[in-house]
């Protein structure tokens, strides 16, 4: 939690530190032993590198030395007491091994082994006698000859249309520039082959494709959205795509529709196929769920997909890849459980997705990412969407794309989208329920408003208070079952209920494009997630409404909100100004003083900021 300042508090109120910490306190009562066991104290960050998953390392640990090895809490803060019993022989070997597992993981004697190593070796003449290039073209080989084992893979759909091909180089930046800046490159920049120009309308992308025409058509779409402008061209040409947009701009149906294509053109049949051809892979059930309702849109030539996600049945969709379905769209966790039971077979996959990659690694979803993705050609076709471009995300591209072409819409910086009007209304945390009976009372009846909270508890208490004051509300967060969640995203959708309370688990992924209204309740954990929240309203085209409810908490995020609101063109509200600037402020002071000062929790008395002319509690903003 952001650390509070000098909020205009009494002169009278002194800080009370608490009590000194004492490290060598005693939290059990002392161990009583056999005397013939042997006891060590290990550092508490090793123990569980000893136990191991599910105590899979402590297992055989015990099978490998015949002695019976227990972690105990010691009676020094900071350190674990290992029990060893049995045998001398036996209990001599534990030791051992067990100093070998701390000793590879201990940072001091891994710098020390290498400084060792680097002596020697700087008193020794440089000597190399394995030969890199001959493992490489050894790497190579064997690649070609596992490749050459696979059925082959068309990857080449697009032909680009003669209106597109008329377009000057002038022509085609002007347009990028008027579809919300588009811009295109090669990821690795000493690529200079020409990159797919973009297409102004359905017909130049699927005009050889009449039935995905038809289909477009069915949804009453008028033009491509920017990103699927460039996108289509770069796909349908065999590229691997890594594409840089916010939420709600299309990113779905820019991938979906070349996938319809690329599974209908491929070589092996697909009754001869053993499992799915498209792999789609995303970080939450609700988003997983939504791209598996935008597929169920299209009925194109009888292509089925289905879902998997934790929280379902798996037994239910197990039976359902049994049957045979040509796209799965997953979370990282139970794809990578169905991998391991040998549940799924993803050595047709051709055509692999990462949607929401940044979220993705957000969750800690990498390690499962890299195990399913083992059992993947390696010469797939590979798309990757984000909202950002984190360090990870450049990661996850090189280790999973080759030769990307990145489409970006917009900036890379993290900005909103600009049909939104975003709102900052500075106030107390007992203010809000005020303000929030207020401005629920006011609203339309065709409105359908977000309530984003961060905690499962708020969701709970909020709804109950809420439909005793006779709103009808629906609520999801993380603890809900699965079809719970499903209910109440349907009955928004479907305009049986017009307010939904939500934790982030709803800000990507939930895919209603007649959201008139977000408000967040409490700020955002991060500006990134921010930025996700104000974009499930404003979408497909529409105008959307976002209020955030700040307090003085929150101003450690205040320079940040700043700028995504500038980077907006949003009108940045100049308490928040002055918020961002007075943090700012006691940052430096806290430098100057020798660092941050300890969080001063419990100040009474002062509300807002100091009398210099800041911001004041009282004031309340009216909608």
């Amino acid at each position: 939690m952001d650390q509070e300042e000098d909020w205009d508090s009494p002169s009278d109120l002194q800080y009370q530190p608490q009590q000194q910490y004492r490290p060598n306190q005693q939290y059990r009562k002392p161990l009583t032993n056999n005397p013939d066991d042997l006891l060590m104290d290990i550092d508490s960050k090793f123990a569980g590198l000893v136990i191991g998953k599910g105590g899979v390392v402590i297992k055989g640990l015990r099978k490998e030395s015949g002695a019976f090895i227990s972690v105990l809490d010691s009676d020094t803060y900071g350190l674990k007491t290992v029990k060893i019993s049995g045998n001398q022989k036996a209990k001599e070997h534990a030791q051992k091994l067990i100093n070998d597992i701390v000793d590879a993981n201990d940072p001091e004697k891994i710098r020390e082994k290498l400084k060792e190593e680097s002596d020697i070796k700087l008193n020794e003449p440089v000597q190399s006698t394995f030969n890199w290039d001959e493992l490489m073209k050894e790497e190579a080989e064997n690649l070609k000859k596992r490749l050459a084992a696979l059925p082959p893979i068309i990857k080449d759909f697009y032909k680009e249309h003669p209106e597109v091909t008329m377009m000057t180089d002038q022509e085609v930046e002007d347009f990028r520039v008027s579809k919300n800046n588009i811009m295109i490159k090669y990821i690795d920049e000493n690529n200079v082959k020409p990159i797919p120009k973009p297409v102004l309308k359905f017909s130049h992308a699927f005009e050889d494709y009449p039935e995905i025409l038809d289909e477009i058509q069915k949804q009453n779409f008028e033009i491509p959205s920017p990103v699927q402008c460039q996108a289509w061209p770069v796909i349908m040409s065999g590229h691997d795509l890594i594409a840089i947009a916010q939420t709600g701009t299309g990113k779905t149906l820019a991938f979906l529709l070349p996938a319809f294509i690329h599974i209908d053109f491929q070589p092996t049949p697909r009754s001869e196929r053993k499992g799915p051809s498209i792999l789609v892979l995303a970080p939450t059930r609700e988003l997983v769920l939504q791209i598996e309702s935008e597929v169920k849109k299209y009925s194109y030539k009888g292509i089925k997909a289905m879902s998997i996600y934790g929280g379902a049945s798996s037994g239910k969709q197990k039976e359902c890849l049994r049957n045979g379905v040509e796209i799965v769209i997953a979370t990282p966790g139970r794809l990578n459980d169905f991998v391991g039971s040998g549940a799924i077979d993803l050595s047709d996959v051709t055509f692999l997705i990462l949607d929401e990659a940044d979220r993705m690694l957000d969750l800690g979803f990498e390690p499962q990412i890299r195990v399913s993705l083992l059992r993947v050609r390696p010469d797939r076709q590979t798309i990757m969407t984000s909202a950002t471009w984190p360090p990870g995300v450049k990661r996850l591209a090189k280790s999973y794309t080759t030769n990307p072409i990145q489409v970006m819409v917009g900036s890379l910086d993290l900005t909103t989208v600009n049909t939104v009007k975003q709102d900052i209304l500075i106030m107390e945390e007992e203010e809000k329920e005020l303000w929030l009976d207020d401005f629920l009372k006011n609203c339309s009846e065709d409105d359908k408003i977000i309530i984003f909270v961060n905690r499962k508890v708020t969701v709970d208490q909020l709804s109950s208070d809420l439909c005793l004051k006779g709103f009808i509300v629906e609520s999801i967060h993380g603890g809900r079952e699965q079809s719970d969640r499903e209910m109440a995203l349907e009955s928004l959708r479907n305009g049986e209920v017009n307010i939904l309370i939500a934790t982030d688990v709803a800000s990507r992924g939930i895919d209603i494009n007649d959201i008139t209204v977000v408000i967040n309740y409490d700020f955002t954990k991060d500006i990134e997630e921010y930025v996700h929240r104000v974009g499930r309203t404003g979408r497909a085209g529409k105008t959307g409404l976002a209020i955030t409810l700040m307090t003085r908490r929150d101003w450690g995020k205040a320079k940040e909100l700043v700028e995504v609101m500038e980077k907006s063109g949003q009108d940045v509200p100049p308490e928040l100004q002055d918020m961002a600037t007075r943090y700012e402020a006691k940052k430096e002071r806290d430098r100057a003083e020798g660092g941050d000062r300890p969080f001063r929790g419990g100040r009474g008395g002062g509300r807002g900021f100091s009398r210099d002319g800041g911001f004041s509690g009282n004031r309340r903003n009216h909608y």
